[in-house]
């Protein structure tokens, strides 16, 4: 009988413990035994997502790319391993039964998703304008959805009134450590096949999967080049990593909603100065460059956060040239009518 590939994960890095497991890591709130630890919390249809060589889009663009497509499970994106993660903690240590978060809609459905698995009533705060689809998901998992005037960062202010006036846990993504650490075993199940990765590319919004990914390959694969991606329109935590301090900014103005913030967490941009080796910001076109790419290689429908890799790639192609290059497609939560005008050329 073969194992179990949960078993042979453990087991592949229970053989690097005394190598690399205590080796020293980054110096951030995170911990890649915490990091192993998360991956018994998060339920299966969130663990071992596909992850291939796309070699068609590859050709396209210069070099090897791997894509480790977090989009095949029933939300729709990644962030239900860092909500399966917050669940599981929760419930061994707070006698809450009630969370609260802000979300643009992913990190709203995880938990919507997580909450009733776990027997947890969630309220999402969400702005007005928020993507359709996504809060009319929201609700159906049974959560209750309030939407406010103004962006997200509007949104987050009313979640944590809620939270300081009814006594209910506040869930905030990226500042919640476990939403990094559930984030992060998308690092370890990459290396687990032991090939070489040259460079990873993930979406950089509130900071979750950046710090979480970003920290399991500065651990265990430190010649790795962590580059994480955000929109022009969005670029207050890139601002912030530059400047090595915190850089708010006045707006938003970009169709990659997922990643759209304004008010970088100091706690998060700690973890990023430890983790990320380059940040660049990308324009629109690239974006929208980038998801046609990923649809007619392939066959990919992703929301624009989750093409952010590819537009970095078209913006910068000599720096990835030659280069075997890892992907996260993290999020396919898109309204249908926005995806087939994007896909016009």
């Amino acid at each position: 009988m073969l194992p179990k590939r949960e078993d042979c994960l453990m087991q592949f890095f229970n053989g690097m413990e005394e190598s690399s497991v205590q080796a020293p890591q980054p110096a951030t709130r995170l911990d890649l035994r915490r990091i192993l630890q998360a991956r018994q919390c998060v339920s299966r249809e969130f663990l071992n997502s596909p992850a291939f060589d796309c070699i068609t889009l590859g050709d396209l663009l210069g070099c090897e790319i791997v894509i480790k497509l977090e989009t095949a499970n029933p939300i729709g994106c990644f962030k239900g391993r860092g909500t399966e993660v917050v669940m599981s903690r929760l419930a061994r240590t707070q006698s809450l039964k009630v969370v609260v978060c802000a979300s643009a809609g992913n990190l709203g459905l995880a938990l919507a998703y997580s909450g009733r698995r776990h027997g947890v009533n969630v309220t999402v705060v969400a702005s007005a304008s928020a993507n359709a689809t996504k809060i009319d998901r929201i609700r159906k998992l049974g959560a209750a959805v309030e939407q406010v005037a103004g962006d997200f960062e509007a949104a987050r202010e009313r979640a944590r009134e809620i939270a300081d006036n009814n006594n209910v846990f506040l869930v905030e993504d990226s500042d919640n450590l476990d939403t990094c650490e559930g984030a992060g075993t998308i690092g370890l199940e990459l290396l687990e096949g032991g090939e070489r990765i040259d460079a990873v590319l993930l979406a950089l919004g509130g900071g979750a999967l950046a710090t979480g990914v970003g920290h399991v390959f500065k651990t265990l694969s430190p010649a790795t080049e962590v580059v994480c991606v955000q929109p022009k329109g969005a670029p207050a935590m890139a601002l912030s990593w530059r400047a090595r301090s915190i850089v708010n900014t006045e707006h938003t103005d970009t169709i990659a909603d997922g990643v759209a913030g304004r008010f970088p967490s100091p706690a998060v941009l700690a973890d990023l100065l430890a983790n990320a080796d380059h940040i660049p910001v990308v324009d629109e076109d690239s974006i929208v460059t980038g998801m046609r790419m990923l649809y007619r290689t392939a066959s990919l429908v992703v929301e624009p956060s989750a093409a952010l890799g590819v537009a970095a790639i078209l913006e910068d192609p000599l720096r990835y040239r030659g280069k075997r290059v890892a992907m996260v497609i993290c999020g396919s939560n898109v309204q249908s009518e926005q995806f087939s005008a994007w896909m016009q050329e």
